[in-house]
This record gives structure tokens, C-alpha cells and sequence, in this order.
């Protein structure tokens, strides 16, 4: 029997997403939660990345999960196998999450009493980021794979998020990937984006990014 529960999200019919957004902000601040939307392409290391965040911050923080996808329950059950509370969001062939959306899936995810709720958005580089889902902070994975210029190419994506985390820096010596050019890109579209290069498969990095984490959940619910 399955650990998790997938919900049908319907469409936001609420018109203003952003005013939607900021509603959803102010009742997350109210309730001391802090919701993490955490964006990439798909093939980036997005599930590895979370797997290895939840294992270093379970145990300072109540985690819950829910899991974006199209029509699939993969990632669910990887993550519902780490033991926090997991639930499975389709989207109906929608390729994002607005903020009417997101606050279907925190309340099928009964997080009033989480510390920490991550969505794991639908894996894209371009709708996820037009869609302000009323998380507090906004983070992104590129992969080494994909590209020192993809900044360049996905403005918007790079524009939206507080923190980009540079992932599969172990395989770097394999790719023509130029990490200094690839910096100089993200903050030429973002100068305020923190940037973390990482291996999720390695560690390397890791404990930088979690530390981030952990120091602005506690901050936001101060």
C-alpha cells in the first residue's frame, strides 16, 4: 500500500495569481511555515538534490514534500521512503503549479504542522517560472550537463530565483562547462541570486546549501 496520497489539483480559478500568491505568503507566515519551490529541468538531479537535503535537515525540522508531476508518482515514492510526509501532486498535462494549486496541495498535505514544506515543481525551464506559487524562496537546480549559457537562454528562470544551486560539479572535468562564465551569466539576469555549486551524488556542497536552508526557515518563523 502506498505511503503517500496523489491529488488531483484543479486549476486555479482564482484571477490574480500574484494577490493569490501574497494571501498564500501571509497565512504561511502565520502559521511559521516555510514553503521552498524548488525548479529545473528534468534530468538535473532535482530528486537527488532533495533526497540528500531532507537526510541532512530531518532531523532539525519537520519536512513534508509534495511532488509536481504531469502523471507520474516516481519521485513520490522515492521521497515517502526517507520517512517524512509525502504527497503527489498531477497536474492534469499542466505544466506548472500557480498559487490556487499550491494551496490545494499543502492542505491535501495537512502542513499546519511542518516546519518545512518543499515543492518539487514540474520539470521545465519556462512555465514553473511565469507562476508565483506563494513560496517564501525560490530555488533552482542546473546541471553541469546542461550548459554554462542556459542562463542566457531561460532569462526568466534565472530572474525568479533566490538561490542557484550549479548541481553534478563532480562530473565537470567531463563537459565543456565553464563555471566562472556560468556565474557571470546567472548574475548578469540576477544579481542578488546566491550561488552554489554542489554534487548531490558526492556531498560536495551540500552542507553550504542545507546550512542556507535551515538558517532562513528559522528566520521565518522569528
Amino acid at each position: 500500500m502506498d505511503k503517500f496520497k496523489v491529488l488531483e489539483i484543479k486549476k486555479s480559478v482564482f484571477s490574480g495569481n500574484e494577490k493569490r500568491a501574497d494571501e498564500l505568503r501571509k497565512q504561511l507566515k502565520e502559521k511559521k511555515l516555510f514553503l521552498l519551490n524548488l525548479m529545473s529541468s528534468p534530468g538535473s538531479g532535482k530528486t537527488t538534490t532533495l533526497t540528500g537535503t531532507i537526510e541532512a535537515l530531518k532531523g532539525e525540522l519537520r519536512i513534508g514534500v509534495m511532488e509536481a508531476d504531469i502523471d507520474s508518482d516516481v519521485d513520490a515514492k522515492t521521497i515517502s521512503d526517507l520517512g517524512v510526509k509525502t504527497i503527489q501532486l498531477h497536474t492534469g498535462g499542466m505544466c506548472h503549479l500557480d498559487a490556487g494549486m499550491t494551496a490545494q496541495g499543502l492542505e491535501g498535505l495537512e502542513a499546519d504542522e511542518l516546519d518545512l514544506a518543499i515543492l518539487e515543481n514540474v520539470g521545465n525551464l519556462v512555465c514553473p517560472a511565469e507562476f508565483d506559487t506563494g513560496a517564501v524562496k525560490n530555488v533552482m537546480i542546473l546541471s553541469v550537463p546542461e550548459g554554462h549559457d542556459k542562463p542566457l537562454k531561460y532569462p526568466l528562470m534565472f530572474s525568479v530565483c533566490d538561490v542557484v544551486l550549479i548541481n553534478k560539479i563532480d562530473v565537470l572535468s567531463y563537459f565543456d562547462f565553464d563555471m566562472e562564465t556560468c556565474k557571470r551569466n546567472i548574475l548578469m539576469r540576477n544579481p542578488k541570486a546566491k550561488i552554489i555549486p554542489i554534487s548531490a551524488k558526492t556531498g560536495e556542497g551540500m552542507q553550504q546549501w542545507t546550512e542556507w536552508l535551515l538558517g532562513e526557515v528559522r528566520h521565518w518563523k522569528e
